[in-house]
C-alpha cells in the first residue's frame, strides 16, 4: 500500500478562515474535529470563532491546527 500524497490527504481537510488577535488565519482540520469543536461552542454558549481564539491564546508554540486537534480530543475525554 503506498503512502497518501499531500493531494489525497488535503481532500479529507476542510478550511475555516478566523480574525484572531487582530489578524486573519486559516486553519485545515478533518470534518470529524470541525464537528467537536462546533459542537462545544455551541454548549458553551460561544461562536467557533470564540472557541478558537481561546485556544489560540492558550497554545504557547503549539501550531494552531494541533492545538484544535488537542482540545478537541480531550473535549471528548481522549487526552
Amino acid at each position: 500500500m503506498s503512502a497518501a500524497t499531500p493531494e489525497d490527504r488535503a481532500r479529507y481537510l476542510r478550511k475555516r478562515s478566523f480574525s484572531i488577535a487582530g489578524h486573519r488565519t486559516s486553519v485545515a482540520l478533518e470534518p470529524e474535529f470541525w464537528s467537536v469543536l462546533e459542537k462545544e461552542a455551541r454548549r458553551g454558549g460561544r461562536t467557533l470563532s470564540g472557541l478558537v481564539a481561546q485556544v489560540d491564546a492558550a497554545r504557547d508554540r503549539r501550531p494552531l491546527a494541533s492545538a484544535l486537534r488537542l482540545a478537541a480530543l480531550q473535549i471528548v475525554g481522549q487526552v
